[in-house]
């Protein structure tokens, strides 16, 4: 899908510069987010503290792109498929602002275990579910750069596996808690860390779905994926 030509020029690169606008945020929260997950794995302190002190960037820029939104609305009063464009990015950039907010806890918490040497067993563990959750935000920013609808319901779909991954992981991490009480603050935080991973990739779903409402104009939020599939592509057994 491509955003509509208009009569005016300007109009045009309006709402080209908003989406442009809408992926260097996402670039820069993806960033933000694998920084995040490196300082926590690497138990590298000074990264955390890094990545912890950017958040106001992204904060910015989710308000000059609202702002930039509310300037075309109330100018050009636009319709259909741009209407739409607009509302998905103010949605999208929402989402984007919250995995920044999930990027700076995780580094928080990096701080405070950076400087401890315990409970090394978990890693290995948040470093597959950190892979995953890495992986479906960056496939959910190229599914919105490229508006590829097929590409966004693979997304949404990788969403059990995540919250699979998470319930092991809290699984594990409670009965190593109840083993080695001496543990229990730093595997808190492992816990917490965790729970942000699997928010981001819930952020990445929502993005997902507003693709599908731009390119298709359809809202499939608080639908089951189970049930959109078959409407997209009848003849796939699988995406």
């Amino acid at each position: 899908m491509e955003i509509g030509q208009h009569i005016s020029q300007r109009y045009n690169q309006e709402l080209e510069d908003i989406r442009s606008q809408v992926l260097k945020m996402g670039g820069l929260v993806e960033g933000q987010a694998e920084g995040a997950v490196k300082a926590l794995l690497e138990r590298d302190g000074d990264l955390a503290k890094t990545i912890s002190k950017q958040d106001y960037k992204v904060n910015k820029m989710e308000v000059d792109i609202d702002e930039e939104c509310a300037r075309v609305i109330a100018r050009r009063q636009p319709t259909a498929s741009d209407l739409r464009l607009v509302i998905a990015v103010v949605k999208v950039i929402t989402d984007l602002e919250r995995v920044g907010d999930e990027a700076a806890k995780i580094a928080s918490y990096s701080i405070k275990l950076a400087e401890k040497k315990t409970v090394t067993q978990m890693y290995a563990e948040l470093e597959h579910l950190s892979q995953l959750v890495l992986n479906m935000l960056h496939d959910a920013l190229d599914a919105f750069a490229r508006l590829d609808v097929e590409q966004s319901l693979t997304v949404i779909s990788l969403e059990k596996k995540i919250n699979t991954e998470f319930n092991n992981l809290s699984r594990l991490l409670i009965t190593h808690m109840m083993e080695d009480p001496r543990h229990i603050k730093n595997v808190l935080r492992i816990t917490w860390c965790a729970r942000s991973l699997e928010r981001i990739g819930d952020h990445s779903r929502n993005i997902c779905e507003y693709v599908v409402y731009l390119v298709k104009g359809k809202d499939i939020r608080h639908t089951k994926i189970d049930e959109v599939l078959p409407e997209y592509f009848p003849d796939d057994d699988e995406i």
